[in-house]
């Protein structure tokens, strides 16, 4: 494994986002009086604004318009990531140090709109490992579309090749892959299926585990 540099998902790779998340959008269920399902909310982790609406609406359209089940639900997660540091993934500070003691540049390619990201990582204290951001809002084609990663690599300067991409989600997974990139995953909410498992990328249950195995490659 050859890389130059490495990109990284946010929202439950680097942050324990997904929990807030999706308790969230439970209470909104509450609200609105309808029923949580887990396995139709699971289908949005990695995926863009628009991803997310249609991933909801394929269940919910029967029940309610997304606009009030949106309101409800980011009136709950807003208030939160605004103003609270998320909880820091174990693992994810020494990787990004090392990574930095390496001189490896490191990026961002999250689903997550730019403004909002920033926030995140600012108020978890480790916004300064990143040289950029590239966000959800910025790509015509959310994950499992390729499209922002292959924006990541650009601003890097980087060839999608020689990149190590990290993910948590199925859809990051086949996005990063799609751009050609060298995939770790690390999986938070949703376990790999047979079918993903199948692609043939590294999958790790830490970032312990994945930068053991980094370190273990360069001796």
């Amino acid at each position: 494994m050859t890389y130059q540099a490495a990109i990284f998902d946010m929202d439950g790779l680097l942050l324990d986002t997904e929990r807030v998340c999706m308790q969230a959008f439970e209470q909104a269920c509450q609200q609105l009086s309808l029923t949580f399902v887990k396995s139709a909310y699971l289908k949005i982790i990695g995926r863009n604004a628009k991803g997310i609406e249609e991933a909801i609406m394929s269940h919910y359209a029967p029940y309610t318009e997304y606009a009030p089940l949106r309101k409800a639900w980011m009136d709950g997660y807003w208030p939160i990531v605004e103003n609270q540091a998320i909880p820091i993934k174990p693992g994810v500070v020494n990787l990004l140090e090392w990574l930095q003691a390496e001189s490896i540049p490191i990026a961002v390619a999250t689903s997550t709109h730019q403004k909002l990201a920033r926030t995140k990582l600012k108020l978890a204290g480790i916004d300064h490992y990143f040289e950029h951001i590239s966000s959800g809002c910025e790509v015509s084609h959310g994950k499992p579309h390729p499209e922002i990663f292959l924006l990541a690599a650009q601003r890097l300067n980087i060839e999608p090749e020689k990149c190590l991409a990290f993910e948590d989600s199925s859809n990051g997974v086949i996005s990063a892959l799609a751009a050609n990139m060298q995939v770790y995953q690390v999986p938070d909410l949703v376990v790999p299926d047979q079918d993903i498992i199948a692609l043939g990328h590294k999958i790790k249950p830490s970032m312990d585990q994945v930068l053991a195995e980094l370190k273990q490659q360069k001796q």
